[in-house]
C-alpha cells in the first residue's frame, strides 16, 4: 500500500486545459473520491496517476517515488474501468488471473490468489462462468477482483457504479467500502454522483474546469463549502446574494442575515444555507436569539414519502426547505410563511 502525492500537475489537449495546477495528497490506506461534473478533469487526473498519459508539468509520487514519466505497465496500480473491460471469451478465473499471468506469477500461486480474490468479492464457485452468464453486479465484482488480485499499491476506480441500477448501486457501495477496509489499499475513485462521494469516501476532492476547488472530509465539504458551486454540487443549497454590511449580509429587500462569524469584507457576497437547516415557524417562541428570519411565499410542496420538500420564493430568490413528513405543517400554495435557521448555518461562499 502507498500514499499518492500530486503536486502542481497540469495537462492540456490542444487548446483544452484539462488540468490546471492541481495539487492533492492521498494518504496510505484511505478511500478518496474525485467529484465533479463531466469535463471537470477528474478522469484525466486519474489517468495521470495510472500512467495512461503523462502531465505537461508537475509531479506525481506513489509511495514517495516520482512516477510522472513511468509507463503504466511499470506502476503497481490496479484499475477498474467504467465498462469493466472483461474478456468475453475468458472464464471468470482467467479474467481475474490475467494480471498475474502477464507478471509471470507461478501457476500454483495464481490459483491461490484468484481463489482469495473471488472469495473477497463473494464470487467463490463462479470460476468457470463467462461474463455473459453473470449479472451486472457480478461482472463488476469480477472486474474488482482482477484489479486487486496482484496486490497493487493503489486501486483506481473510474465511475465504478454508474452502469448499475439504483438497488445494485446501493448494495455495491456497501461492498466496495467493506472490501477496501479488509484489503487496506489506498483507493481513489472518480464519480459525478454526490451520494457516492459522501457515502464511500474518507475524503473528497471537488473539481471544476480542471481546477481543484476544495478537498476535505464529506462532512467538512457539506457543512462548510467554500464556493457556490461546491455548495450546490455536493447536495442542495439555498443561495442568498446581497451586500456585506457591518458584518451581516443585507438582502435587496432590507432583510439582514447573520453568519457564523461576522463578514470580514465589504461588497457583494453570496451565502449558502442547506434546506434541512431551515424550519417553517408559526410561533415566535420557536425562535432563538441567533436565528435568521425571513418571510417567503410557498409555491409548491413535493411529497417524497418520509419527507416533504417545500419550494418557496423570497423576492427574486428561489428557496427549498426539507421537512420530515410526520412533523410537516399543512401549507397551501400562495401562503406566506416565516422561515428561520441558526446564523451558524449561513455559510459565506465564493460566487
Amino acid at each position: 500500500m502507498a500514499s499518492v502525492t500530486v503536486s502542481h500537475v497540469s495537462k492540456s489537449f490542444g487548446d483544452f486545459q484539462a488540468l490546471s495546477d492541481v495539487s492533492i495528497e492521498f494518504a496510505d490506506g484511505g478511500f478518496y473520491a474525485l467529484l465533479g461534473p463531466s469535463g471537470s478533469g477528474k478522469t484525466t487526473l486519474l489517468r495521470q496517476i495510472a500512467g495512461f498519459s503523462f502531465p505537461d508539468s508537475g509531479e506525481i509520487r506513489i509511495g514517495g517515488e516520482a512516477v510522472e514519466s513511468v509507463p503504466v505497465e511499470k506502476r503497481n496500480i490496479g484499475m477498474m474501468f467504467q465498462n469493466y473491460a472483461l474478456f468475453p471469451n475468458m472464464s471468470v478465473f482467467d479474467n481475474v488471473a490475467f494480471g498475474l499471468m502477464v507478471r509471470d506469477t507461478p501457476r500454483s500461486e495464481i490459483k491461490a490468489r484468484v481463489g482469495e480474490a473471488l472469495e473477497l468479492v463473494r464470487l467463490s464457485g463462479y470460476d468457470e462462468r463467462k461474463p455473459h452468464q453473470l449479472s451486472g453486479g457480478q461482472r463488476q465484482r469480477v472486474a474488482l477482483a482482477r484489479a486487486i488480485v496482484f496486490r497493487p499499491q493503489v486501486l483506481l476506480l473510474d465511475e465504478p457504479l454508474s452502469a448499475l441500477d439504483k438497488a445494485l448501486r446501493l448494495g455495491m457501495q456497501v461492498e466496495l467500502k467493506r472490501i477496501q477496509r479488509e484489503v487496506g489499499i489506498t483507493t481513489i475513485f472518480v464519480t459525478h454522483d454526490q451520494e457516492e462521494a459522501l457515502t464511500l469516501s474518507d475524503k473528497v476532492g471537488v473539481l471544476k474546469d480542471g481546477k481543484l476547488l476544495q478537498e476535505g472530509t464529506p462532512r467538512e465539504l457539506y457543512e462548510r463549502p467554500r464556493t457556490a458551486f461546491a455548495a450546490t454540487f455536493l447536495g442542495d443549497a439555498n443561495l442568498f446574494n446581497g451586500i456585506a454590511d457591518d458584518g451581516e449580509l443585507a438582502l435587496a429587500d432590507g432583510t439582514r442575515l447573520r453568519t457564523l462569524e461576522p463578514l470580514a469584507r465589504s461588497g457583494r457576497m453570496t451565502c449558502a444555507v442547506r434546506p434541512e437547516k431551515i424550519a417553517i415557524v408559526e410561533d415566535s417562541a420557536q425562535l432563538s436569539s441567533d436565528s435568521n428570519v425571513l418571510e417567503a411565499e410557498l409555491e409548491q410542496t413535493i411529497f417524497a414519502g418520509n419527507s416533504l420538500s417545500y419550494l418557496l420564493r423570497h423576492g427574486d430568490t428561489s428557496l427549498r426547505v426539507f421537512a420530515q413528513n410526520r412533523a410537516a405543517a399543512d401549507l397551501q400554495p400562495g401562503q406566506r410563511v416565516r422561515l428561520a435557521w441558526c446564523s451558524a448555518d449561513t455559510i459565506p461562499v465564493e460566487a
